[in-house]
């Protein structure tokens, strides 16, 4: 009943023009500041999802590290153990440590890297392999090692893989483990590499890692043969992330820390999570100012409609009713403004991600165009918020309309 009420107040004809006018300027207002909030959110979304997807072309579904020190001793029992875990799909066994890698040619160029030491299995558990845009990813043996590096640290370092020259020989300096010497260098190890492929995956690989040979690494490294820097594992497609890092963690022991993809980027994802919420709070803020319209339009509503809020009175009408019908006028205008940006914004993104319109200028990006992704608890996120700040700024107007002395003329 109040919703009839609020329905035949808004399509009606009003004495003055102006809150005809009003009106539709506070519905224009909604939908505007809802329209932005849900195409920034699915923008937001898209490179969300790009990162991401990124970040886990290098990093695994879970990774096991010492819970204190760089490395740790894993038994070939502990090893059996993990792959018998019916979520785990394949694991890598790695041993990584930060070297400077230096090249012998003409200019002698060199770059600080982390050098990661993988094995056969490398490949199946992660994607780098699948961004080897250059060369091949061959991480080759312990007596010919491989190297496959950023293309950040190709440039730092100036490898080229032009197969119309000579294989270049690199140069990798890796501090030795337990080195009782008094002598700094006789602390650190000099190994021979060539350089095999180059990946591009992100900015923050592609400047900082260059993979190989892990018995290469170890005997540089004077590791054990038992001993690793980290075992990284890919799950099942069905697998839960979480329960299977709860089974890991009691099966390894306190000895070995258990981390998620999400604790790997910890402060990647935090980060992202906190540039979405001050992203939602702005475009709240502008609905918030276009809501103050809502509260003019319903202000000289209650002005035009006070014969009709005493006639309602005299036939029985509580000030509660009369409350809830200017309630009412107010969500209605919210609805009606809110419905009408979501839409709109829908129709913007399907077009976006069939048609790519809007373009990133500059052209140094991973895609050309603004990816968006559309979540339906986006939509919910918006259309509730748009109600109930409608709610609150009919709230005055409408308590002022209650308020009125019953009078009649």
């Amino acid at each position: 009943m109040y919703l009839a009420f609020a329905w035949r107040y808004f399509k009606a004809k009003k004495s003055a023009n102006a809150i005809n006018i009003i009106a539709w300027v506070t519905v224009g207002a909604i939908a505007l500041a809802t329209c932005c909030q849900v195409l920034v959110l699915s923008v937001f979304n898209g490179f969300e999802g790009l990162v991401k997807s990124l970040y886990a072309s290098f990093y695994t579904d879970i990774k096991i590290v010492p819970a204190t020190g760089k490395t740790f001793l894993l038994s070939p029992q502990q090893l059996a153990q993990i792959k018998q875990q019916p979520f785990v799909q394949q694991y890598s066994l790695i041993a990584e440590e930060k070297a400077l890698l230096q090249n012998t040619g003409a200019d002698e160029s060199q770059t600080v890297i982390y050098l990661k030491g993988v094995d056969d299995n490398y490949d199946k558990v992660c994607g780098v392999a699948a961004k080897t845009n250059k060369g091949k990813f061959n991480t080759g043996t312990l007596d010919e090692p491989g190297l496959i590096v950023g293309s950040g640290i190709q440039y730092a370092a100036g490898i080229s893989l032009n197969p119309a020259f000579d294989t270049e020989k690199l140069t990798v300096i890796l501090p030795k483990k337990n080195s009782g010497s008094s002598d700094p260098l006789q602390s650190l190890s000099e190994g021979n590499v060539a350089p095999t492929g180059i990946f591009t995956i992100q900015q923050d690989f592609d400047n900082k890692y260059a993979i190989t040979n892990i018995d290469f690494v170890k005997q540089q490294m004077g590791l054990d043969s038992n001993e690793y820097s980290a075992l990284e594992l890919k799950l099942t497609a069905k697998a839960d992330i979480e329960q299977a890092k709860e089974k890991l963690s009691v099966l390894m022991g306190s000895k070995y820390k258990v981390q998620t993809l999400y604790q790997q980027n910890m402060s990647l994802y935090n980060t992202m999570k906190l540039e979405r919420w001050f992203i939602f709070a702005v475009f709240t803020l502008i609905l918030i100012v276009s809501a103050f319209t809502m509260v003019s339009a319903l202000t000289m509503l209650v002005l035009e409609k006070q014969k009709d809020i005493n006639v309602l009175q005299s036939m029985g009408a509580s000030r509660t009713a009369v409350l809830k019908i200017f309630l009412s006028e107010g969500l209605l205008l919210g609805s009606i403004g809110a419905a009408g940006g979501i839409l709109l914004a829908t129709i913007l993104c399907l077009l976006q991600l069939k048609f790519k319109l809007i373009k990133i200028g500059g052209g140094s990006f991973l895609v050309d165009y603004y990816p968006v992704q559309l979540i339906a608890t986006d939509f919910i996120l918006v259309a509730v918020t748009a109600l109930l700040i409608a709610f609150c700024a009919s709230w005055f107007p409408a308590r002022k309309a209650a308020q009125q002395p019953f009078e009649l003329r």
